[in-house]
């Protein structure tokens, strides 16, 4: 294979399953042609990229003690939990405080309690 095909190659490797969704698109449009016939053997090769994990658990692994109540409160407002049940969450860190939740939103949680003093481990 020419240089310009292996670098194309690599280039089409590091693309995650929505970029090269929407590659798969353009040259569709582009070219007037359906991937359908193409899609069999693209799946084999796009198989470990979709593994990428998409339902994240959010997990307090720790605080700070300095800002034990800080991260009560940011518990209590993740969680909905009442005051003794959030400091009972906190004290007995790792706790497990969402399930299944995006990584959008697991991201956003974990930054509010890293800010609050938590330890935090999205798994």
């Amino acid at each position: 294979m020419s240089e310009k095909v292996t670098a194309m190659i690599e280039e089409i490797k590091a693309l995650t399953v929505l970029e090269l969704s929407e590659l798969v698109h353009a040259l569709e449009e582009e070219f007037g042609v359906s991937a359908a016939a193409m899609a069999a053997p693209a799946a084999g090769a796009a198989a470990p990229a979709a593994e990428e994990k998409t339902d994240f658990d959010v997990v307090l692994t720790g605080f700070d003690a300095a800002a034990k109540i800080k991260v009560i409160k940011a518990v209590r407002e993740i969680t909905g939990q009442g005051l003794a049940e959030a400091k009972a969450t906190v004290e007995g860190a790792p706790k497990t405080l969402k399930e299944a939740v995006s990584k959008d939103e697991a991201e956003t949680l974990k930054k509010t309690l890293e800010e609050a003093g938590a330890k935090v481990e999205l798994k």
